[in-house]
């Protein structure tokens, strides 16, 4: 009897165990509290899908699960932060790979590192950051140069003409990366069209299609954005070839291929630098022209500051730190626009939150949107107010989050400058106005977009003592 009695709890434990493993729906992602998957496949997919995007989803899984949550992704258990502290106990031991490159570069399928653990890991990047930063240097007056053309073009706008933000701001966004980073190749528009035709095949699923699982059930779709993947991986590598045999030394591509890495290597990183930039330098333009639209109070204060650094001189690298409301406007803007609302990191080793541990190899989502409108953290946290990061506390939560410091990432660093250009060359000759009746919609992707067309109009921007025009 009792040899049966072991036996039977014996076979009892086994079989739990098998359900325990074969059928995730019956377990948590390490004992953290949050959703069980609905589906054994796909987890919580169908979850995001019905949400309408991943960070939307994010906020009602904290809501209900408190600040450290799980889920599914298909068979895999993800751990989210949602809060500051919890961030911060996380990123703190992690801060040698930038998270919103890290899933980027897994979304794409690259290697993130250089195949030889951490160190190369953190030499590839600061390879990248510095590439960035020279490119920045060598040709700064062609980021002017671009931006005049386009307020230029805006002076000659009548001032009752509704303005397009996104169709603008995206063209010179993609002339500005694609000139720096590969070259003056890009001067030619048609160039430039061709490139963008795939950028937005490819950042299109990105942002969505791979996040909830709809491009690997759509051949047609999955067809497509290969077919662009591969054509944009092949004009990548010829440019580098091109720029290698001509020896040249000022834009992105040429300091990689001063560098030890691959040709597959400097291919994946222009790879990253295009997408990411284009689109984050982009965003961050629209939001900014937007929410300036919105407020005569914080045009005028921007205004007086640049009249104040800059009187009558166009922008320099050097002058950019001294605008400090500039870069409050902009701190702003990534803040209540959720600019990048997600990133993501994986667990390299063993580690904890709060008494949560977390595995080794788990994948931890940053649901930043979630934390840049917590209202513990961000007094009236959907009031775009720049005055907030006078704050010493702002400003250090905010560069805790990565969007500002040694953190940032390199692409939004890239974006900010060009930002500051745009911005002190517009404010200063123009006046931004809301168009009324207009109501902005976000895209939350991995970089927070308008839904639609982004309207504005302009006026004459008239110094004390000028007479009004007719």
């Amino acid at each position: 009897m009792l040899d049966f009695a072991i036996f039977a709890v014996t076979f009892v434990i086994i079989l739990v165990g098998a359900v325990l493993y074969l059928y995730p729906s019956s377990r948590r992602a390490s004992g953290i509290p949050g959703l069980n998957p609905t589906d054994e496949k796909d987890g919580n997919l169908q979850d995001i899908v019905n949400r309408g995007s991943l960070h939307e989803f994010l906020v009602s899984l904290h809501q209900e699960f408190g600040s450290v949550a799980s889920f599914w992704f298909g068979r895999r258990p993800v751990v989210s932060l949602g809060s500051v502290e919890q961030l911060r106990q996380h990123i703190n031991p992690n801060h040698t790979t930038d998270s919103f490159e890290t899933m980027l570069k897994s979304l794409l399928g690259y290697q993130s590192g250089m195949g030889g653990g951490a160190n190369e890991t953190v030499i590839r990047k600061k390879v990248y950051e510095s590439a960035i930063n020279n490119t920045l240097k060598n040709n700064f007056p062609l980021v002017l140069k671009l931006v005049e053309e386009l307020v230029g073009k805006w002076k000659s706008f009548p001032e009752a003409q509704h303005t397009p933000l996104c169709a603008h701001l995206l063209g010179l966004a993609m002339k500005t990366v694609t000139q720096l980073a590969l070259g003056e190749r890009f001067r030619d528009d048609t160039e430039v069209i061709s490139f963008r035709k795939n950028h937005d095949a490819i950042w299109s699923e990105i942002g969505k299609g791979y996040l909830d699982g709809s491009l690997e059930k759509s051949c047609s779709r999955k067809g497509h954005y290969d077919e662009a993947l591969s054509e944009m991986e092949s004009v990548l590598l010829t440019v580098a070839k091109e720029r290698k045999a001509q020896r040249k030394q000022t834009v992105f591509v040429d300091s990689l291929l001063q560098s030890s890495l691959t040709e597959r290597q400097i291919m994946e990183d222009c790879m990253v630098f295009t997408l990411a930039g284009c689109v984050i330098t982009a965003n961050l333009c629209i939001w900014a022209l937007h929410f300036l639209s919105t407020s005569e109070d914080v045009q005028e204060k921007l205004y007086q500051e640049l009249e104040d650094v800059l009187g009558s001189d166009p922008v320099s690298l050097d002058k950019i730190p001294q605008l400090r409301y500039c870069q409050q406007v902009l701190n702003e803007t990534v803040r209540t626009a959720k600019l990048t609302p997600v990133a993501a990191r994986l667990q390299e080793v063993e580690g904890k939150v709060d008494q949560h541990v977390i595995p080794k190899e788990t994948l931890v989502i940053y649901a930043l949107g979630v934390v840049l409108q917590d209202s513990d953290t961000w007094s009236t946290p959907y009031r775009f107010d720049p005055d907030r990061f006078e704050e010493e506390s702002a400003r250090k939560s905010f560069c805790l989050l990565g969007f500002s410091g040694n953190q940032t990432c390199p692409e939004l660093r890239f974006a900010y400058t060009v930002a500051t250009v745009l911005l002190s060359t517009l404010v200063r000759q123009l006046k931004l106005h809301k168009l009324k009746g207009q109501v902005m919609e976000v895209r939350s992707e991995l970089v927070s977009t308008p839904k639609d067309e982004t309207w504005i109009t302009i006026s004459r921007r008239r110094k004390h003592g000028e007479q009004q025009q007719n």
